[in-house]
């Protein structure tokens, strides 16, 4: 029965199972006593849904407290191996899988380089399909155990109805992939197991967000710097974030050919791949057959060697360039949408680290408006280069909880209740 607000019994219980376990997540151990407060629930609610978590091992106890002059009070966690997921990054370099526990415990992975195959569809769905089952097989996990598999990847996704999400990857040559039906018929796991596919720019602010240098900010930008560069933009009105491509930002009339193809793009600048076309262009002589990120790590070296060595002028003058055009970019961030923090991860991000932060934030501030630019903080992000498969896994973590803690049901063709399927057969045609 639905009440006069329209939720029904059924959506008041899964939206007080989604608030015990979010809580308990977040910040438990915590007792019983001290879920009420934190979740808003009375007593006696709190202890009849705590007895149905417990009934589904989703929820265990965990040792105990004492309590002001009564019995101790016993401690309750999210149970870590009540499920699984999988995290997928389909990276610049490399397709990385990995198994976690419902606590993001990482208990498997595989990787699989991209140096020679590049971005061929038929590649990739067979390194993902095999990852899966690589990482299932080291742990001895049942796919029945799995909440789903999410994948973060190049471009934009589109969620269709008949085919799942489908991807537009244009610097990657995908022309509208329907990457969750290639995986569903590739892949070998129960129907029950469902396919969440996004931006990965969108799976490493989901990351930083729930667990790294996010947490606790309202409006934030979290920005991924590999090959290319692209951002994640999260705001009140936009909880889980968007993806925005804002490595296509023209930065430059009639400048660089992006990979996109288009002219003067902000990623044909301050992606790692231009960092490293232009030092080649200016007589930088990186070791032939690196790959990108060794390629990064010799240009680095070569721009800031030891101690009582000359460093390369020109590979200074390129990093110093890229800064600029980061900072004039992340400039077009704070102007556009205020945040109150812009994170900085990826491989690329990782790899420049603290020698490059200083040089961002001060050209960013320059080119910004005062006001927003004072109330910016601009920092690297925490969560490191697995960032963007922990924010895929979180994508099936989080669809958990939103429906209290139920799995996924198979699709069927027809859920039409019984007595409105019975009149339909009945009825003239």
């Amino acid at each position: 029965m639905a009440g006069r607000n329209g939720r029904t019994v059924r959506d008041l219980r899964r939206a007080n199972r989604t608030a015990v376990l979010q809580r308990l997540y977040f910040d438990g151990p915590l007792s019983r006593f001290e879920l009420g407060p934190a979740t808003g629930l009375s007593s006696g609610s709190v202890s009849n849904v705590v007895a149905d978590l417990v009934a589904d091992g989703l929820v265990e106890e965990a040792g105990s407290v004492d309590s002001d002059g009564g019995r101790p009070r016993t401690l309750l966690r999210v149970a870590p191996h009540s499920g699984h997921m999988i995290g997928v990054d389909v990276g610049e370099t490399r397709v990385r899988v990995e198994l976690f526990d419902l606590n993001l415990t990482e208990l498997a992975r595989v990787e699989r380089p991209l140096a020679q195959q590049g971005y061929d569809v038929e590649v990739i769905v067979g390194h993902i399909r095999d990852g899966i089952d690589e990482v299932l097989a080291t742990e001895g996990a049942s796919p029945e155990l799995l909440l789903g598999v999410g994948v973060g990847v190049p471009g934009i996704v589109e969620h269709t109805d008949d085919r799942g999400a489908v991807v537009h990857g244009q610097t990657i040559g995908w022309d509208a992939v329907p990457l969750e039906e290639l995986l569903r018929s590739g892949c070998r796991l129960p129907d029950s197991v469902r396919y969440f596919i996004d931006n990965g720019a969108k799976t490493l602010g989901q990351a930083e967000m729930w667990f790294g240098a996010g947490r606790g900010a309202d409006n934030a930008v979290v920005v991924l710097f590999g090959s290319g560069v692209g951002a994640c933009l999260v705001t009140a009105e936009v909880e889980h974030g968007r993806a925005v491509e804002w490595g296509h930002l023209t930065v430059r009339v009639r400048g660089r050919r992006c990979r996109c193809g288009a002219l003067g793009c902000l990623e044909a600048y301050a992606g790692a791949e231009s960092l490293l076309a232009r030092w080649r262009e200016e007589g930088g002589r990186p070791a032939e057959g690196l790959d990108e990120e060794s390629a990064l790590t010799a240009m680095l070296a070569a721009a800031y060697p030891p101690e009582g060595t000359e460093p390369d002028p020109v590979a200074l003058a390129v990093l110093e360039e890229t800064a600029e055009y980061l900072g004039a970019g992340l400039s077009d961030l704070i102007n556009l949408f205020q945040p109150a923090r812009i994170l900085i991860g990826g491989w690329a991000g990782l790899q420049l680290g603290a020698r490059f932060l200083p040089a961002v934030r001060r050209y960013a501030t320059t080119y910004a408006l005062r006001h927003p630019a004072e109330q910016v903080t601009i920092d690297l992000g925490r969560l490191g280069p697995d960032a963007v498969t922990v924010g895929a896994a979180i994508l099936p973590l989080a669809d958990f909880f939103n429906r209290g803690g139920r799995r996924a049901e198979p699709a069927t063709e027809d859920r039409l209740p019984a007595w409105r399927t019975a009149l339909e057969e009945r009825s003239p045609r």
